[in-house]
C-alpha cells in the first residue's frame, strides 16, 4: 500500500516538473520569461562567445534581446508570430520591435526595396538574400557581425547561421540595407 502512495506522489511530482519545464518554453516563447530579462553582460557573453566576437563589439543588445527570445522558433510558411515564422516574417518581426521600422512583408518585395551592399560591406541589421534550388530571393535573413547572420531556417527555425557555411556560400546572392 505505501508502495503504491510513493509511486503516486512520485509521479504526481515528475507531471508537475515536467508541465513547469514547458510552461518556462511557452513564456520563453511569448517573450515573457526571464531569459529575455538577462542583463547585458549575460546576453553580450553568450552572444559574443556564438558569434566569435569580444562582447564589446556588439553594440546593439535590443538585437540579441531579441534573438535570444526568438531562438528556436519553429518555421512556418506564412506565420509571422512566435508560434511559428517563415524567413520574411522574421525578418519584419527584427525591424519592427528592434529597428521601430516596417518593412515589405515578402523576400521578394524585400529585395526590390533594399540598397545592394557587398557582402564585405554588410553591417549588423542589413539584409542577406539567398538564391536556392535556381529559385531568385529564395530566403532572407539579417546580418550580425563576422559573417553570421539570424534567420528562420526551414528545417530548424529561427538560428544564427554563418556565411561561410557552404551551404549559404552557394545559396548567397547579396547583401541589402533598407
Amino acid at each position: 500500500m505505501w508502495t503504491r502512495i510513493i509511486l503516486f506522489m512520485l509521479l504526481i511530482v515528475g507531471l508537475t516538473l515536467g508541465a513547469c519545464s514547458k510552461s518556462r518554453k511557452a513564456a520563453a516563447r511569448n517573450g515573457s520569461s526571464h531569459k529575455t530579462e538577462r542583463n547585458t553582460v549575460d546576453i553580450k557573453t553568450k552572444y559574443a562567445q556564438s558569434l566569435g566576437v569580444r562582447p564589446e563589439d556588439l553594440r546593439n543588445h535590443r538585437l540579441y534581446v531579441f534573438i535570444d527570445a526568438w531562438e528556436g522558433t519553429p518555421y512556418r510558411y506564412g506565420g509571422t508570430s512566435q508560434s511559428g515564422v517563415d524567413c520574411s516574417g522574421f525578418v519584419g518581426a527584427v525591424y519592427r520591435d528592434v529597428y521601430r521600422k516596417t518593412i515589405p512583408r515578402t523576400t521578394g518585395e524585400l529585395e526590390k526595396a533594399a540598397k545592394g551592399v557587398s557582402k564585405k560591406q554588410l553591417k549588423e541589421g542589413d539584409l542577406v538574400f539567398f538564391d536556392i534550388d535556381g529559385k531568385k530571393n529564395a530566403h532572407v535573413g539579417v546580418y550580425l557581425i563576422n559573417n553570421k547572420f539570424v534567420h528562420a531556417s526551414s528545417s530548424k527555425g529561427v538560428i544564427v547561421s554563418d556565411l561561410n557555411n557552404p551551404y549559404y556560400q552557394k545559396a548567397f546572392a547579396r547583401g541589402g540595407k533598407l
